[in-house]
């Protein structure tokens, strides 16, 4: 089976002065699929964006965009993608429906009130349509937003952040119409700091470390590549020290402190590691346990294995 690839990219770089913001990035999205790219700060994954939305030129290597040449037409690559940026971009003065017929005009849709009449529909919109864009909440601005970049039906999406800051319910309406788009055909690269939003959509994951993708796969496939993650959760915070030292004995990795929950744990690829195990060493050792877990990794273990960045809510043991 031949792949079709949305977005084909073979060592883009980009330098700003002396900073190397790309060091020859290599990523393949396959057509119909939601792409995750993460990575630390720093990695480069703005610059990717910036650079495949034709937003900035590349000083080498190559990019093919929908099919078109990122250098020699990027105007073809602008007319099959939709971009969604960190920050909404509508005006505030505008009502909503109002924005969605500006988007339509400038892009000279056929139809642009049945157009905008549908998207609103499709976001949830339509009852706060009359209402000027400064009086929506957060979450209403940024599917306005979404729907705006979708006033062309794009071959490629590209949603950079699309849920910072957001409550709960907001970023599960995001979701959803990221599935919906997915289902429609549309391709999505989606840069995220929620690495559970990444669990949750992408088919594929690019994990940018230092301007180049260092891993790709599924999900699952890079859950796989570091093994098991192994927690304990103790009675208080003055026995985090000795738990940590348990479990760095155990398995030579670095413990990494949940101070919240009064928990340390470590991703381990060690495969005589058991939970009874587990257990009796930190009862050996006089750790006060509340509780103990063996399990699976998430996305948050691997971007701290394999980047050596904390996830959200962790921090590195000193």
């Amino acid at each position: 089976m031949i792949t079709t690839y949305a977005v084909l990219s073979e060592g883009l770089e980009k330098h700003f002065g002396t900073v190397h913001a790309l060091r020859g990035l290599d990523l393949a999205v396959a057509q119909g699929t939601v792409c995750g790219l993460l990575g630390p700060n720093g990695a480069g994954k703005t610059t990717a964006v910036r650079l495949l939305t034709t937003l900035l030129r590349p000083d080498g290597g190559s990019a093919r965009v929908a099919g078109h040449d990122l250098v020699r037409d990027p105007a073809a690559v602008r007319r099959r993608i939709g971009v969604t940026g960190q920050y909404a971009s509508v005006d505030g003065d505008l009502t909503g429906r109002q924005n969605l017929r500006l988007f339509a005009r400038l892009h000279r849709v056929r139809g642009p009130a049945g157009r905008t009449d549908e998207l609103l529909e499709r976001f949830g919109l339509t009852e706060a349509a009359g209402r000027k864009a400064s009086t929506y909440s957060g979450g209403m601005r940024r599917r306005l937003d979404l729907a705006a970049s979708l006033i062309r039906r794009p071959d490629v999406l590209f949603l950079d952040e699309p849920t910072t800051g957001l409550d709960p319910s907001s970023r599960n309406h995001i979701w959803q119409a990221v599935r919906e788009l997915k289902a429609d055909g549309t391709t999505v690269l989606l840069t995220t700091q929620y690495l559970e939003e990444a669990d949750q959509l992408a088919d594929d994951i690019a994990l940018m470390d230092r301007g180049r993708v260092a891993h790709t796969g599924s999900p699952a496939d890079l859950k796989a590549l570091i093994g098991s993650y192994a927690e304990a959760v103790v009675a208080d915070g003055d026995a985090l020290s000795v738990a940590a030292g348990v479990l760095d004995q155990l398995t030579g990795s670095r413990p990494v402190f949940d101070r919240e929950r009064n928990a340390v744990g470590v991703v381990t690829t060690d495969p005589t590691l058991t939970l009874p195990r587990l257990v009796r060493e930190l009862d050996a050792a006089g750790v006060p346990l509340l509780d103990a877990s063996l399990r699976p990794p998430t996305l948050d273990d691997v971007f701290l294995r394999l980047t050596g960045e904390p996830g959200n809510s962790k921090e590195l043991a000193a």
